[in-house]
């Protein structure tokens, strides 16, 4: 299932809580774009394009909805993505495309 949805992402590291660098966004590798890359509700990792689109520009094979963890709190603590199935969006309500739909390689790179 992770393979068919293009869950093979590898995990965020943890950062060092003595640590305070500032950590970058992960860059693929393939086309040098910045993702998102986060937690599935299946155990898995998914990386993400760092912009919603309306349904209707994304195949439903690559559309995601970032879902906050339930918590007592209002501030959300952490965030999974889960695939959008079953009932279909309406063509305007916005889905997170994951990143394998909009990546173009760079022909100079490697």
């Amino acid at each position: 299932m992770a393979e068919v949805d293009g869950a093979t992402a590898a995990p965020r590291p943890d950062p060092d809580p003595d640590d305070v660098s500032w950590i970058e966004s992960p860059i693929c590798p393939r086309c040098g774009a910045l993702i998102r890359v986060y937690p599935t509700n299946y155990d898995r990792w998914v990386s993400l394009a760092t912009v919603e689109l309306p349904a209707k520009d994304v195949p439903e094979a690559f559309r995601w909805r970032l879902t906050p963890l339930p918590t007592r709190s209002r501030i959300a603590t952490d965030i999974v993505a889960v695939r959008v199935r079953g009932v279909d969006p309406l063509p305007s309500e916005p889905v997170v495309p994951a990143h394998r739909m909009m990546c173009v390689p760079d022909r100079d790179g490697p």
